[in-house]
């Protein structure tokens, strides 16, 4: 037999191995622990929910799956671990609004990409943030303050530079033309006291973070930012259904949803998906979402990287016309 046939062979053997044996590795899949990089430190919403879907996943799976916290840099330190991670299924990344729709239009050093660097999941679930005054406030709609922010200038409070509720905020100003200061605090935590003392003229913060003073009657809730009403204020409008054409459309929400390294296994990713099917329809996860104001997305994973590549879309427009940028 000639050498360069056999070579031939030979190689197309070993791919052919190779590819075998990627295979048997899918359909086999797990057979050891599964991680989920957060980038966040314990305790906060990114981190509870990962622990949610690490146990709704270790029962689903038959694998234990547990959470890694890898904070830091504004969340892009444990991001960039995640995207270069192994590609192999057993190591999986928590994404939300800033990690896969903000930060790379906010950050001009960014060291991953949000689309290539990745392999949507599942969208786990949307949190709508929420447009609050204080109860002193004369404003009983999101039309009165408009009119006023316009005519005599108002201060907006956030959690802090190129998070979702700063940038909520900065939509609200760019679409209608308000005449809108932003001032950042250390946290929801700094934010929330500093309208409710009148420091601040409003906020768009996150549903559940504004919840308990919204029911106690400490905060008016003028209006939500998602397409639809949330189920936790059902008589609270939405932008997108006030008479003013600017606001038409007006989407801002945090949410969050599980990715893996881009190359995983098309296989390994529609198991993971499928077993995220029966966390996510599970009593222990509608109860969690229910409590936290949250609605349950679910959807495939193409379905979830067109909603990144739109998320990044709309971000970058809101950041651009902001001027907002992070060294």
């Amino acid at each position: 037999m000639n050498i360069n046939r056999r070579h031939t062979l030979a190689a197309l053997g070993a791919v052919s191995m190779l590819a075998l044996g990627t295979v048997a590795q899918a359909q086999e899949y797990p057979t050891k622990r599964i991680t989920i990089i957060v980038p966040y430190s314990a305790g906060g919403s990114t981190d509870i929910l990962a622990r949610q879907v690490a146990d709704g996943l270790t029962k689903v799976l038959d694998e234990t799956v547990t959470v890694e916290n890898r904070p830091g840099a504004g969340a892009t330190l444990g991001t960039t671990m995640a995207a270069k991670a192994r590609a192999d299924g057993y190591t999986l990344f928590m994404g939300q609004v800033s990690s896969h729709g903000i930060a790379p239009a906010v950050y001009k050093n960014l060291q991953y990409d949000a689309v290539a660097d990745f392999a949507p999941i599942k969208l786990l679930i949307t949190i709508p943030n929420v447009m609050v005054v204080n109860k002193e406030s004369p404003y009983q709609t999101a039309a009165e303050f408009l009119d006023a922010a316009k005519a005599e200038g108002k201060t907006f409070g956030s959690s802090g530079v190129g998070s979702s509720i700063h940038l909520s905020g900065e939509m609200f100003k760019s679409r209608t033309g308000a005449n809108m200061t932003h001032v950042p605090f250390r946290g929801s935590g700094e934010a929330v006291p500093a309208l409710l003392a009148g420091d601040v003229d409003v906020m768009f913060d996150n549903l559940p973070s504004a919840m308990p003073q919204i029911q106690s009657g400490a905060l008016r809730a003028l209006a939500v930012t998602t397409p639809s009403r949330s189920d936790k204020l059902q008589d609270v409008p939405t932008l997108d259904e006030l008479d003013i054409p600017e606001l038409d459309g007006f989407a801002a929400r945090s949410w969050f949803g599980l990715l893996a390294p881009a190359g995983t296994d098309p296989e390994i990713v529609a198991t993971l998906s499928t077993a995220l099917d029966e966390v996510i329809a599970s009593e222990s996860f509608v109860t969690f979402a229910d409590t936290r104001g949250a609605q349950i997305e679910g959807g495939t994973p193409e379905e979830f990287a067109k909603f990144i590549e739109d998320e990044l879309s709309s971000w970058k427009t809101v950041v651009d016309e902001a001027g907002v940028t992070v060294e």
